[in-house]
C-alpha cells in the first residue's frame, strides 16, 4: 500500500478532549483548507472493544486529518494503528503528553515520557504494520525533571525506533497536584527547548505547541521549528485560521467568508441531524454549534451571536438557520464589513 500524497504539517490543530470531534474538525476545514487536523485521544480499549464507527468516523472533507492514540500495550496500539490506517486517517499520533489522573490510571499520556523505551517499542509496533506516518506528542518534561537532556534523550530513543515527526508541547507535565487545564496554563513554556531539537535533530520534523495565538507568533516559531500547532486558540477564536492557507501553504484560492462557513455547515447539521438525531433523543443542534461560537470572535455583535447559539429554546427546535439568525445580528452590527 502507497502512502497518501499529503500537505506538509506546517500548522495543525491539537487533539483536544470533548472538543475536536468530528464535527468541530469539519468546521474547521471550512475555514482552512490545509491546515493539519487532529482527533481527540482515543484509547485502544475503545478501538479494539467498542464500537469502531462511533470512535473512527470522520468527514472525507476533513483529510488531512490523524488519529491520536492513547495507550501503552505495543501490541494493543499496533491493532488500533493498523483500524486507523483501514479507517482512512493520515497519520497515527501516539498521545505522550496529557497529563490527566485518568489517563495515568491506564499508565499512558504524559507518564510515558519516563520510558522512553516502552515509547520506541510502541512506535515500532505500529510502524510494522502501517504505512502512514507514525508520530508523537510529548511535553518537554514530567514533575520537576525539567532539564533539557530529558527531553533530548527521549526524542532520541523513540527517533532511533523510526519516528519522524515530534510535536512538542513546550511545557513540563505536572503529574499531581495540577488539573489538566491548570497543566496547560502553569507550568512555563519553554520554546527554546523546541527550538534545540530542531537544532540537534535536524532531520527530524519538529512541531511547536503550547500557547501560541497569533500569526505573528507563528511566524517567529517558523524560524526555527517546521510546524506550528495551535490549542485553545483555534477553538476560541477559528477564525484566525482563515489567513492560513494563503500564508503559509501558498493558496491564493480566497478564504470563506464567515458567512460562508455558516452556510457549508447549514446542510451538513441538517444532514447529521436527520441521520443521528432520532426526534430529538439522538445527537442535537447544540452538539455542532458549539464548536462554532468563536467564529465572531474579536467583532461588534459577537457577545449577540454567542447568546443566540446559546438559546436553550431556539436550539430545542433543531434549526440550523439559527446560525444565520445568529450571523445577522453581527452582519447588522458591522454593516461595513464583509462578515
Amino acid at each position: 500500500m502507497n502512502s497518501p500524497i499529503i500537505p506538509s504539517r506546517r500548522i495543525s490543530v491539537a487533539p483536544m478532549m470533548d472538543w475536536s470531534d468530528r464535527h468541530c474538525r469539519l468546521f474547521h476545514r471550512y475555514i482552512s483548507r490545509h491546515t493539519w487536523l487532529y482527533t481527540e485521544m482515543v484509547t485502544t480499549g475503545a478501538i479494539l472493544y467498542g464500537d469502531l464507527g462511533r470512535h473512527l468516523d470522520f468527514n472525507e472533507e476533513e483529510h488531512p486529518v490523524a488519529l491520536q492514540l492513547g495507550g501503552s500495550e505495543p501490541a494493543d496500539l499496533a491493532s488500533a494503528a493498523r483500524r486507523g490506517q483501514e479507517w482512512g486517517y493520515d497519520e497515527i499520533n501516539l498521545n505522550c503528553g496529557c497529563p490527566s489522573e485518568r489517563v495515568q490510571k491506564g499508565a499512558f499520556g504524559a507518564c510515558l515520557m519516563a520510558e522512553p523505551q516502552l515509547v520506541a517499542d510502541c512506535v515500532k509496533a505500529m510502524r510494522d504494520v502501517v504505512d502512514i506516518d507514525v508520530t508523537v506528542k510529548h511535553r518537554i518534561g514530567i514533575d520537576q525533571v525539567d532539564s533539557y537532556d530529558f527531553v533530548r534523550d527521549f526524542v532520541g530513543q523513540v527517533a532511533d525506533a523510526g519516528c519522524k515527526t515530534f510535536i512538542v508541547h513546550a511545557r513540563n507535565a505536572i503529574l499531581k497536584g495540577l488539573s489538566p487545564k491548570e497543566n496547560r496554563e502553569v507550568p512555563p513554556l519553554k520554546y527554546d527547548y523546541a527550538y534545540q531539537l530542531k537544532k540537534d535533530f535536524p532531520n527530524l520534523e519538529i512541531i511547536i505547541n503550547g500557547g501560541i495565538k497569533t500569526v505573528e507568533e507563528i511566524d517567529t516559531h517558523l524560524l526555527h521549528v517546521d510546524g506550528v500547532m495551535l490549542g485553545r486558540e483555534a477553538y476560541h477564536n477559528p477564525y484566525v485560521m482563515s489567513s492560513f492557507d494563503q500564508r503559509y501553504y501558498g493558496d491564493q484560492a480566497p478564504s470563506r467568508s464567515r458567512e460562508q462557513v455558516v452556510l457549508a455547515m447549514i446542510p451538513y447539521i441538517s444532514e447529521q441531524l436527520s441521520k443521528h438525531g432520532d426526534g430529538g433523543k439522538g445527537l442535537k443542534l447544540n452538539s455542532i454549534t458549539r464548536h462554532m461560537l468563536g467564529l465572531t470572535f474579536g467583532l461588534i455583535g459577537a457577545r449577540a451571536f454567542r447568546q443566540t447559539l446559546s438559546d436553550s429554546k431556539k436550539l430545542a427546535d433543531g434549526n440550523p438557520q439559527l446560525l444565520m439568525e445568529a450571523l445577522l445580528k453581527v452582519k447588522d452590527a458591522n454593516p461595513d464589513l464583509l462578515v
